[in-house]
């Protein structure tokens, strides 16, 4: 048997077949780096920090988090004067199967009795309540004592997002992870130290 192996021409095949390698992993790292997050989407999911130093007693304002909106809402001493009296009406009026980090405890469900921080987020379909202050009578419940609404189907959270018994919501509004930076600045996103 005669070996007419031609070298030439297996170099040129092995040479091609690297070359093809090479340019396939060239080819692939832009469509693998596409895969990963932009630095927006990077950004999107990161803590926010937020002026608070406007929110007036009574005040709400909306923030964006991880595309989903915050409420953060500096509530009258009236507001949480009546959160006591409305345990008996409510699903989960401890909190006991709400999601909220461990240090968010009481009936205020926050890290200071007055600032409520809360997804804004309705736990039933996924509507945004709507924020009612005062403390009158609604078309929805006659002996309304602030909180929250969805109109979607008509969930009743009072102004510590907890849900009301007869509900469509399962549970009580989330709290995000948040801490205060100092007096005027929260973020959002972070359990950090208190301020």
């Amino acid at each position: 048997m005669t070996e007419d192996v031609n070298k030439s021409r297996r170099t040129l095949l092995l040479s091609t077949g690297a070359v093809g390698v090479v340019g396939a992993g060239f080819a692939a790292v832009p469509f693998l780096k596409s895969w990963l997050p932009s630095e927006r989407a990077k950004a999107a999911g990161g803590p926010v920090k937020t002026d608070i130093s406007k929110v007036e007693p009574g005040q709400m304002l909306n923030v964006l988090w991880r595309g989903q909106p915050v409420f953060l809402v500096n509530r009258t001493e009236r507001q949480t004067a009546v959160l006591e009296s409305l345990n008996d009406q409510l699903k989960d009026p401890n909190s006991e199967s709400s999601m909220q980090p461990d240090y968010i405890e009481d009936i205020y469900r926050a890290r200071k009795k007055n600032f409520l921080v809360v997804v804004g987020i309705c736990t039933h379909l996924g509507c945004s309540p709507k924020y009612y202050p005062d403390l009158v009578p609604q078309s929805f419940d006659e002996n309304w004592k602030g909180g929250f609404f969805c109109p979607c189907h008509n969930s009743r959270f009072d102004i510590s997002g907890r849900v009301f018994a007869g509900s469509p919501a399962s549970r009580n509004l989330d709290i995000p992870p948040y801490t205060f930076l100092d007096e005027n600045t929260i973020e959002i996103g972070t359990d950090g130290e208190q301020a």
